[in-house]
């Protein structure tokens, strides 16, 4: 931290208070897999769940934040453990502010993923991986980036000279035959009761 003439102020309101006047719990759904894999789809339909059963909801994904908020990361390990760290920082201030954070993003690395454990808090930090292979993900490619990363016009592209590392225990796991967006989705909410986040 550069800052070092700061203090963080807590509120008057409590994570109580708002748990009573919302009906649910903040969490943070982070959902991670390859490009390709139905994360971002998987997270719109869980917001869309949410919020038609009264559930306040945000999904944070990934092309959107880089957009604004991290428009000056690019793509290398250290840019990309910047880009987690700042989701991750925003994810927690939401699910302080009691709303169910969906956060998509590839999150490639083990390590970036505890941070953001870490950040969030554990109690409230529901890693689920959307476990489809490389295979599928290429052929589903629905922006053309594994052919492009293919002939060499994208570099350090997960999946194909970047690393991803697969989570080892994920809270929530979507296999590809479960990966229509709407099981998918119908799971991550069987978790979310379970929990009594809602």
């Amino acid at each position: 931290m550069k800052s070092t003439n700061i203090t963080w102020h807590g509120g008057q309101v409590t994570a109580k208070d708002r748990a009573a006047l919302l009906g649910q719990r903040g969490c943070v759904v982070w959902l991670t897999g390859l490009s390709g894999s139905g994360k971002s789809t998987i997270a719109r339909t869980l917001e869309s769940q949410l919020v038609g059963r009264g559930h306040p909801a945000y999904v944070l994904d990934g092309d959107n934040v880089r957009h604004a908020l991290n428009s000056d990361l690019g793509f290398s390990p250290a840019d990309r453990e910047e880009n987690i760290r700042r989701i991750s920082e925003l994810s927690a201030l939401f699910a302080d502010a009691g709303i169910i954070t969906i956060a998509a993003f590839i999150s490639p690395y083990r390590g970036g993923r505890r941070n953001a454990r870490r950040i969030v808090g554990p109690e409230r930090f529901i890693e689920t991986y959307v476990d489809v292979s490389l295979d599928e993900c290429e052929r589903r490619d629905p922006k053309g980036l594994y052919k492009q990363a293919r002939a060499g016009r994208i570099a350090d592209f997960t999946g194909v000279d970047a690393p991803y590392e697969p989570p080892d225990d994920p809270e929530v796991r979507i296999t590809a035959a479960q990966a229509t967006p709407v099981e998918a989705a119908d799971k991550i909410m069987e978790y979310l009761i379970k929990r009594e986040f809602i």
